[in-house]
């Protein structure tokens, strides 16, 4: 039993420095760019440079979790986290420097994800995966919030920090990564004779419910991308001090660890199924809500609730995910719901943004609200794997 809480608390530590490198990085990137004034425009290539290189290899990266272990796709993705903060603090001051380093980032990002959510899925019994998975993007969103932290700590009060000590402070914290990946074993999958190597994207599509699940992963992510963009935004449109859309988005993100450390016992009680739906109506209503011209007061219950039901799709999409697929193709199935994620991160708010053109933001978050209530509708033909 010692060995398996120290497995866990592991797993759970390297989904947090996962997610604080990451998002420590990240705007640091940005930042350096505009240091050397790198126009607006080209920021969005910077960024998408970070999700390139995983929207091609997520898919062998599962399978290479599948067939040597999640320990050495962990260990691989913890190693190139550290040549990323490398990269970026060497060659950081020239453009192609910075869309190098980007693009290790993301490979990093790759391979410690798969690997984590497929150690989460292998070493979990059936009855336990909500809860499991719970905790996992518990611990993931606690870096998250974290890494930005360590921008103020590091980079000062200037609008434009000074980027070298962040990206050092990233190359620190990537090496205790690594280091912590010795603390992990790999799971060992049953397979009868009837192997699961050639099982494919096509074979994992039919499996019930797995199609669904993908979906609604895809839209409620695309949810929160797009209210982290137009929120703002909103703001800007009337008048709304910063300040306070700086406590919506705290609001937000905190209401979606709350709804992630209790998802086990939320969805004992409700069913996951109805959990599912019930989220998703609740983070429609609330995003409509929030783009109404409402009171203040009323506008940070509608992103509380919003922010609630957006942290169940996730964790809960993963559990299902887990569960449908057959016990030895699990990284392949993480990484195909990481392949529907980047691909709707890149398609889904551009698409809502020329449907909603000549609306403004509310209008943007309108639409987005709507596609999650049809989602919501949808999945209610989910199977039911476990009430």
């Amino acid at each position: 039993m010692i060995n398996a809480n120290r497995q866990v608390w592991a797993l759970l530590g390297h989904a947090t420095l996962t997610q604080l490198i990451t998002f420590v990085l990240r705007p640091a990137t940005t930042y350096r760019a505009l240091e050397l004034g790198v126009p607006a425009s080209w920021l969005g290539v910077l960024s998408g440079s970070f999700a390139l290189v995983p929207l091609v290899l997520a898919l062998p990266a599962g399978h290479i979790v599948d067939r040597l272990g999640e320990r050495r796709v962990m260990f691989a993705g913890s190693l190139l986290m550290c040549a990323a903060g490398t990269v970026l603090l060497a060659l950081g001051h020239t453009v192609p420097g910075l869309v190098a380093g980007s693009v290790v980032l993301g490979t990093a990002h790759l391979g410690a994800i798969v690997g984590q959510q497929a150690l989460v899925a292998n070493s979990t019994t059936s009855g336990r995966m909500d809860s499991a998975f719970g905790y996992y993007t518990f611990a993931a969103s606690l870096g998250q919030a974290a890494g930005p932290l360590m921008i103020v700590a590091f980079g000062g009060t200037q609008a434009i920090p000074d980027t070298t000590p962040i990206f050092q402070a990233g190359i620190a914290v990537a090496i205790a990564l690594v280091a912590l990946t010795f603390a992990i074993e790999s799971t060992r999958t049953e397979r009868g004779p009837a192997t699961t190597e050639n099982v494919g994207v096509r074979q994992l599509l039919r499996l019930p419910g797995l199609a669904g699940a993908l979906l609604t992963a895809c839209a409620v992510l695309a949810a929160v991308d797009i209210s982290l963009v137009y929120l703002p935004a909103l703001g800007a449109e009337r008048g709304i001090a910063s300040s306070l859309i700086g406590t919506l988005l705290v609001l937000r993100a905190a209401s979606s660890m709350a709804s992630r450390f209790f998802l086990g016992r939320l969805s004992e009680s409700i069913g996951r199924r109805r959990l599912l739906i019930l989220s998703i109506f609740g983070a429609a209503a609330g995003i409509t809500l929030a783009a109404a011209p409402v009171p203040v007061w009323l506008l940070l219950l509608a992103v509380t609730v919003a922010g609630f039901g957006l942290g169940v799709g996730q964790p809960l999409t993963m559990s299902w995910l887990a569960e449908s697929a057959p016990p030895g193709a699990r990284g392949r199935a993480m990484s195909l719901r990481l392949t529907g994620n980047r691909a709707g991160q890149v398609v889904i708010p551009g698409a809502i943004g020329m449907v909603a053109a000549g609306l403004g933001a509310a209008g943007v978050l309108w639409v987005t609200a709507a596609g999650l209530a049809l989602t919501g509708v949808l999945a209610r033909n989910l199977p039911v794997n476990r009430s």
